[in-house]
């Protein structure tokens, strides 16, 4: 073995020693989705919180208990009077049905936030996953610079010895290979970063996540502007802002309702004398509205309307703002990695060829090898970059409309 690797090896067993004890079964992005759905926590709790709408709304239409009551007046048995009552409230003003269409708004409610919950969460395990999957590609290109850059320095050393070379150039191959375990460490961290990521969405540990990379770099393709902009209201986002002015327009009628006062129906027996005769006991009980009538708690709801209202309003200037500064990112991320891939890539890849052809040649020395692999290794972190720019743009874009974004081969 070259001894020239030996430091090499050592340092890059302290990186992957650690990775392969806490490895886990590679992941697909299904997978992924899968997992984050089944566990994330605000996923649990918006539909946790849609249940119990469901028992809300049944509350809701549940008819008021009857009052049982037993009266007794005096002491002695034979003057004392016992009366028993039953009394029935009869809800006016439709009121009932107006508290069940508030705990069906509510409900509704609850449901677009659960699912809007779930088009988020899938969005962001996507924009996760291949965050994931680009900062692999960088760290393994590192540890391919990293060697390479040993490479270089054992070859100058050697020259050195053999009096071809100054040790000048020795010291600039040092720095090259410093620079690059550095860079290789600055992408080990930014695995872990994205592993955590990924990991945090369905509350698990990062440490040792491995994906299934995709067999061919795709770009996500996302619907058209005009697509886009004509389902505005169809988006999770509207829908929330328009179920809940329904909601509060219900919660104004249920205050409006209740300024219609409820009648109590009184029916009972009464016992009295010492003959403790029976006498029917009927009657009608209904509150007069005379200094409260509910006006503040009208007015406030009617103006809550008012508010949800201009925040619907809000929302859409909002939404359509963000959907267009998302769609702007998407396109030029992709003219971007369609570029490098196009026509930066080729270029460093021939380069970096041609500067090996030269260095078997004699042609050049290893530190022209090295610095054109240098500049592909740039070059493509520059287009793993872009990608992961589409993949987060792309996930902004679901997060906002709902719809999917496409994948083409770019």
């Amino acid at each position: 073995m070259n001894k020239g690797f030996t430091p090499l090896v050592l340092w890059l067993a302290v990186l992957v020693v650690p990775a392969i004890a806490h490895a886990q079964a590679p992941l697909t992005l299904e997978a992924a989705i899968t997992r984050a759905e089944r566990a994330n926590p605000a996923l649990r709790a918006g539909l946790n919180e849609a249940a119990a709408q469901d028992g809300a709304v049944a509350q809701a239409g549940a008819v008021p208990n009857p009052e049982l009551s037993l009266l007794r007046e005096g002491q002695d048995r034979d003057t004392r009077t016992s009366t028993v009552t039953l009394s029935i409230p009869i809800e006016l003003g439709g009121k009932r049905a107006a508290r069940i269409e508030a705990a069906t708004r509510e409900l509704q409610l609850a449901l677009i936030e659960a699912e809007a919950l779930r088009v988020t969460l899938r969005a962001d395990t996507v924009a996760a996953f291949h965050d994931v999957h680009a900062a692999q590609e960088r760290l393994r290109m590192a540890g391919e610079m990293a060697a390479l850059a040993a490479s270089a320095t054992h070859a100058a050393a050697r020259r050195v010895e053999a009096g071809k070379v100054s040790p000048v150039d020795e010291t600039r191959a040092r720095v090259a290979e410093a620079n690059a375990r550095i860079d290789a460490l600055h992408a080990a961290r930014d695995l872990e970063t994205a592993r955590t990521r990924l990991a945090a969405l369905w509350g698990g540990d990062g440490a040792g996540i491995e994906i299934v990379a995709p067999s061919a770099p795709t770009l996500p393709q996302a619907p058209t502007l005009d697509v886009l902009l004509a389902r505005l209201d169809q988006t999770p986002a509207m829908r929330r802002a328009h179920t809940q002015v329904a909601q509060r327009a219900a919660l104004a009628r249920v205050e409006q309702a209740r300024r219609t006062p409820d009648v109590n129906v009184i029916v009972g027996a009464r016992r009295e004398g010492p003959e403790q005769r029976n006498q029917a006991v009927l009657g009608v009980s209904v509150p007069l509205p005379l200094f409260d009538r509910n006006n503040g708690a009208v007015l406030a709801a009617l103006r809550r309307v008012d508010r949800a209202r201009d925040e619907q309003e809000a929302e859409g200037v909002r939404l359509r703002s963000a959907l267009l500064e998302a769609h702007a990112r998407l396109q030029t991320a992709r003219a971007e990695a369609q570029l490098i891939d196009a026509e930066i890539l080729p270029g460093a890849r021939s380069a970096a060829q041609a500067a090996q052809r030269g260095f078997e040649a004699g042609k050049f020395g290893f530190l022209d090898v090295l610095d054109a692999q240098r500049t592909l290794f740039q070059s493509h972190t520059q287009y793993l970059n872009a990608m992961a720019q589409c993949h987060r743009a792309a996930a902004d874009i679901v997060r906002l409309s709902g719809m999917p974004a496409d994948q083409e081969n770019p």
